[in-house]
């Protein structure tokens, strides 16, 4: 699986968001391009999450594929730890995250993917 070539274009923030599978549905997620699958274990995506003020998550999960985080506005409380605008993570296959907590709302963006060299 690969990604589109996407040029610069403006992103219609106000439409095409949807609750991931499994999450509350005040976390909204908006793909940009790619497809994860996480059945067979391929692909890659890129989304935006964003949570809705007051949205959270009440246990910690993980998964197996790679995602890089990065906090583009809002705060996100993890653990108690809260985290401001243009903090980032990187988090191998099966690391344990969350729960998630974001009292004013925040908005992330994501990339997931699984490692090629692992088929």
């Amino acid at each position: 699986m690969f990604k589109e070539h996407l040029e610069f274009f403006t992103l219609n923030l106000f439409s095409g968001w949807e609750p991931p599978s499994g999450y509350p549905e005040d976390i909204e997620q908006k793909i940009l391009s790619g497809h994860l699958n996480e059945k067979e274990k391929m692909g890659s995506r890129t989304r935006l999450l964003r949570f809705k003020p007051g949205a959270f998550t009440t246990e910690p999960f993980e998964h197996d594929y790679w995602e890089e985080i990065l906090l583009v506005s809002g705060t996100l409380t993890i653990g108690g730890e809260d985290f401001y605008p243009f903090t980032y993570a990187c988090r191998p296959p099966h690391t344990p995250h969350g729960p998630f907590l974001s009292d004013e709302g925040c908005l992330l963006f994501e990339i997931h993917y699984f490692d090629p060299s692992k088929k």
